[in-house]
């Protein structure tokens, strides 16, 4: 008996039709896309009409399509997002993913329902919770360890997904209301303001300045690629790559980079896990996410819970991408530039570097020889200063071109029954049809025939398919022009019969009799409607602070409260741990400012996490 094979899933971003096509083309198994909501940024949103034209091209290949309808939403909304959904369902988008609970209490189609990392999931708790309330899939907060996922893989049994790329929130996802309390932007309806990404003073309770204008909550970007395996053994089976508002080129490399580690491991896995879509991917360059937009790497928490000092997380001194690193300035004379790398340069490069005021600065080549750069224009740049590339002219151009084919498998049989010529296509979906041509005017052959007919039935490149192996009538002639017929209508048939035999996924049902994992929900936890507030009543809630945003609309104050909640720690990253012996230790009591206004930080060394709360303005 052939063992049950564990589906592993990758799962890219789409800003748009295009983006989310040559995802799946470069291996994704799932895309998801913004759905066309209120509130949201216009740029990463899309139309029913393109995420249709998506879904049915990704469902050739058995891949799904998610919208992420992971907003709140407020009571005015409602019936226009029941709207929505139905739309998308009628378009045959496969999953929502949502933070509002109050989604669950509306008139929905049976679509699959899976809860975003803005859904705050940390704990086993909240996980068996999530379940209960009839989530297919559950995103995890990008926070946790090893272990940690393992324990909430005991906890459920639907599906697990975890990130692997891209850029970080700094605060665990669904609980930072900074930007909703300073700029009046809700990160949790997609208008984030980047507060992380700002410069801000850390001062202390007489307003001294102990590091100025830095980048203190801008972190790295997450790199786990190498760690893939690990996260399997741990639970994970969907592994999503970050890339809101990402340009095509940035999706391409990405995907094809986590297409090829992922394929690796499935191939030494012993039959033990498999792709959860189907096609094969072939590339016309080696992907490298180094030479995509990066703030440098982190793999974050994902190996211990507590990182060891010195271990950098945060990109402090610019929250621009460094690209990849090049090497140290030799000599720099006007516009000549001699650099100490192994990397091959091309002209158009763009390189950067920090200045001698520490400031973040670009350059582009003009005439690349070896490590001999001629500039565009003169520049100052000291002996030894470590120099990025930020804009790869090669790998981009490369990347602007078609980079990838996808290709279905198929078996075909030719047979003869009578006067009727017969073919049989089988695919690696496990898809299968067989279609006959009466008179067919076959007649013995006096040479073999076989590579002859192998040549008709290859001839697939106006489909998705690639013949694998074949069945042919080596002593059978048959007119070109039949065979070519037979082929055309019998993959026709295939395609028919796939689309009406993929299975769709649906909603489970909700435990009605599930408790919520706690009893009391403050303004963090985004009730931002009475449908949200009646689903949590049902499960045993009795305590609802409503979220920031709704308190705000009444023309209440954010001053005072908590707008951040992270465990990654300013303490730590700056090597000033209240819990390491022998370094230098900074003020009990910390701030961050930016402009007039005063972020109070607050580190909980019990739990190696910071909160940060918003003090009134000077």
């Amino acid at each position: 008996m052939t063992p049950t094979r564990y589906p592993i899933e990758l799962l890219a971003p789409a800003r748009d039709r295009e983006i989310a096509i040559e995802a799946i083309m470069h291996g994704a198994d799932a895309v998801y896309m913004g759905a066309p909501m209120f509130g949201a940024r216009a740029a990463a949103t899309n139309s029913i009409d393109d995420m249709a034209q998506v879904c049915q091209f990704a469902h050739q290949y058995d891949a799904r399509v998610y919208a992420t309808v992971n907003t709140i939403v407020y009571d005015h909304e409602l019936r226009q997002v029941e709207r929505m959904i139905w739309q998308l369902w009628d378009a045959g988008v496969d999953a929502l993913i949502v933070q509002d609970l109050g989604i669950l209490r509306l008139n929905l189609p049976p679509i699959a329902l899976h809860a975003s990392t803005q859904c705050d999931l940390r704990t086993p708790d909240k996980a068996r919770f999530l379940e209960a309330l009839g989530f297919s899939q559950l995103v995890m907060a990008r926070e946790l360890t090893f272990d940690e996922i393992a324990d909430i893989r005991q906890a459920v049994k639907v599906p697990l997904e975890a990130f692997v790329h891209g850029a970080l929130c700094v605060c665990y996802s669904g609980r930072c209301q900074m930007s909703q309390a300073i700029k009046g932007r809700s990160a949790n309806r997609g208008e984030c303001a980047q507060m992380c990404r700002l410069p801000y003073d850390l001062v202390d309770e007489q307003g001294r300045v102990l590091v100025n204008q830095k980048h203190l909550l801008s972190l790295r970007d997450m790199n786990r690629a190498n760690l893939l395996r690990q996260m399997i053994d741990a639970g994970v089976s969907s592994f999503k790559i970050e890339g809101r508002l990402k340009d095509m080129n940035y999706v391409k490399n990405v995907v094809a980079h986590y297409r090829q580690t992922l394929d690796e491991i499935i191939a030494q896995s012993d039959g033990q896990l498999r792709r959860s879509s189907f096609g094969s991917t072939e590339l016309s360059f080696s992907p490298d996410v180094r030479r995509s937009f990066n703030r440098s790497f982190t793999t974050y928490f994902i190996d211990r819970r507590k990182p060891n000092n010195g271990e950098r997380m945060a990109s402090i001194e610019t929250p621009k991408s460094l690209g990849q690193y090049v090497g140290k300035v030799v000599r720099a004379k006007g516009t000549e530039l001699q650099i100490d790398t192994k990397l091959r340069l091309a002209n158009g490069d763009g390189l950067s570097f920090f200045n001698a005021d520490g400031q973040f600065t670009g350059i582009r080549v003009n005439v690349a020889s070896g490590n001999r750069l001629s500039l565009r224009e003169a520049v100052s740049i000291a002996r030894g200063t470590d120099i990025y590339r930020t804009y790869d002219k090669v790998m981009d151009d490369i990347l602007s071109r078609s980079t990838a084919t996808r290709r279905v498998a198929v078996d075909a049989t030719l047979r003869c029954v009578g006067e009727r010529l017969v073919l049989t296509l089988a695919d690696e979906r496990g898809c299968s049809v067989t279609h006959a041509i009466d008179d067919a005017d076959l007649q013995p052959a006096k040479t073999s025939q076989e590579q002859r007919q192998l040549d008709v039935l290859a001839k697939l490149g106006d489909t998705i398919y690639t013949l694998r192996e074949a069945q042919v009538l080596p002593d059978c002639f048959i007119p070109a022009s039949t065979l070519t017929r037979l082929r055309r209508e019998t993959v026709l048939l295939l395609d028919r019969t796939w689309r009406m035999s993929r299975k769709k996924d649906r909603r489970r049902p909700e435990d009605l009799t599930a408790s919520c994992h706690t009893d009391t929900l403050t303004s963090a936890d985004n009730v931002a409607n009475h449908l949200a507030e009646q689903l949590y009543r049902d499960h045993g809630v009795t305590t609802i602070t409503p979220a920031l945003e709704c308190q705000m609309a009444e023309g209440k104050t954010a001053e005072g409260t908590e707008v951040m909640h992270t465990r990654y720690c300013l303490r730590r990253e700056l090597g000033v741990c209240l819990k390491s012996s022998g370094t230098e230790k900074l003020p009990a009591r910390l701030f961050l400012r930016t402009g007039n206004q005063i972020i109070s930080i607050y580190c909980d060394c019990t739990h190696c996490e910071m909160h940060l709360s918003l003090l009134p303005c000077n």
